[in-house]
């Protein structure tokens, strides 16, 4: 894959060292995954015939004729998650969260890599013609295990990075982390225990594009701390 974020006039820059260059092109990557993985889904979602947000996860849209493009989905954004994990560990170097942080949210790309390979199982009418439940298949609760590990470990990486942001006296970026690792988990957990509620189902989702959003702020302010010591 190519360096997604504009690294072109750091590249030329005599100041900026080798490893300072690679570490915010990893970076880069945690800038756009959480958009790639949005805006692929919900483009999904607003036009395969019988979806409806309310009811459905994201997950079941790698069922179908067109599910390949989910389970693509899936696929490239773990990968884009593994490599700002990398990137994160570069640039946050010693302090609170430095060793643990990365490797959480690189749990979470192997977590939405195994998500793509093992599909959900069609459940509440999607795709259509679906029962509305069966009995989950050995791949199904698979996918399921990885996006509970995944996204655990994911709110657990927004808590120490709030810790850390303390730490550096960071008050916004501390709270904005501290909500967005209590919200996800919240909203997980109520749509894992409501059975597919449309409430809890459009609270997660909700939760999902907020903790996309986390991410690909902390990976600015990470990418911006490490051009500043480049200069």
């Amino acid at each position: 894959m190519t360096a997604p974020w504009p690294t072109a006039t750091h590249s030329t820059s005599p100041t900026c060292p080798p490893a300072d260059r690679i570490t915010k092109s990893l970076l880069g990557y945690g800038v756009i995954a959480g958009p790639f993985y949005v805006a692929v889904a919900l483009a999904q979602a607003l036009t395969r015939h019988g979806f409806e947000l309310s009811r459905h996860s994201w997950s079941l849209l790698a069922n179908g004729d067109w599910g390949w493009i989910q389970v693509a989905n899936f696929i490239l954004t773990g990968l884009m998650v593994i490599a700002f994990a990398v990137g994160l560990d570069r640039a946050l170097g010693r302090g609170p969260g430095a060793t643990w942080v990365p490797r959480l949210i690189g749990v979470f790309g192997v977590s939405m890599i195994t998500a793509g390979l093992f599909r959900a199982d069609p459940v509440a009418g999607f795709p259509v013609g679906s029962p509305a439940g069966s009995v989950p298949s050995w791949t199904g609760l698979v996918h399921l295990a990885a996006g509970g590990i995944g996204f655990t470990c994911l709110a657990i990486a927004c808590t120490l990075m709030a810790a850390r942001y303390r730490k550096e006296r960071r008050p916004v970026f501390a709270a904005f982390s501290a909500i967005t690792g209590i919200v996800f988990l919240a909203a997980f957990l109520a749509l894992a225990g409501s059975g597919g509620a449309p409430v809890a189902t459009l609270a997660f989702v909700g939760a999902v594009v907020l903790v996309w959003t986390w991410m690909t702020m902390v990976a600015i302010d990470q990418y911006r701390t490490v051009a500043a010591r480049s200069r």
